[in-house]
């Protein structure tokens, strides 16, 4: 029972982080290539994708791995291609 709980507040804690990364990107808070966004989707995914293996979720693991690599990328693609960028908007200075 305890254990269950636990993979329900992982997965719980996951949702918030992409649900507020959507939310701030719809609301043009943030852009979608922005680190922070980037962030909260890998956080989220990851966080997903270890609730999913947990509980045998084997195509819910598929999707959520596929996220969080997607975000990471493009974390470690912009981190290495950008020099000075705004953690709010994805602009870079070019």
């Amino acid at each position: 029972m305890i254990f269950e709980i636990n993979t329900e507040i992982v997965a719980f804690i996951g949702m918030l982080l992409i649900l507020s990364a959507f939310f701030l990107e719809t609301q043009s808070m943030i852009h979608s290539k922005a680190p922070l966004y980037l962030l909260l989707m890998a956080t989220g995914s990851g966080l997903l994708a270890i609730r999913a293996y947990l509980i045998e979720e084997w195509a819910f693991l598929i999707l959520e791995i596929a996220w969080f690599l997607t975000a990471m990328t493009g974390l470690f693609t912009r981190k290495n291609s950008s020099t000075g960028a705004d953690l709010s908007d994805g602009s870079s200075e070019e």
